[in-house]
């Protein structure tokens, strides 16, 4: 039997309470649950006394049993003290852009550069002087 410490959702619609909860990992989420170690309201400040509760004692009994955490657990547990924190993944290659945002911003940066040369280059010519007005007669009437 596989054991895993997570989260299952309470709370009615669009207001979520979590508790922290040791599962069987064949469990449904929200379903069968073995002991509860915990809760989490995000509805709260994250400072706040009341948002994450831990079980800590208990959390060590099981984690020295065999239990595994889940990533957000482990994050928990790890800003808690109760565990290590785990170290997080970057992926460098997902943050560059694609193929054609690479394209785009090569034609940004070409229409850039010609209209900058155009207005150097009208800048540069002279401009060409007005012509004298002709003087108009006053008109008889």
């Amino acid at each position: 039997m596989s054991l895993k410490i997570r989260l299952a959702r309470f709370g009615t619609k669009k207001r979520p309470f979590y508790r922290v909860v040791l599962a069987d990992v064949r469990a449904p989420r929200d379903g069968r649950f073995i002991e509860k170690l915990g809760f989490l309201n995000p509805l709260l400040p994250k400072d706040h006394a009341q948002r994450l509760k831990l079980d800590g004692e208990r959390i060590q009994h099981w984690l020295s049993v065999g239990a595994q955490p889940t990533d957000r657990v482990a994050r928990m547990l790890g800003d808690a003290g109760l565990m290590t924190k785990p170290e997080r993944s970057n992926n460098p290659i997902k943050a560059k852009p694609k193929a054609k945002a690479v394209e785009r911003v090569a034609q940004k940066a070409e229409a850039a550069s010609k209209a900058a040369e155009a207005a150097a280059a009208a800048a540069a010519a002279p401009a060409p002087e007005p012509a004298p007005a002709e003087e108009a007669a006053p008109a008889e009437g």
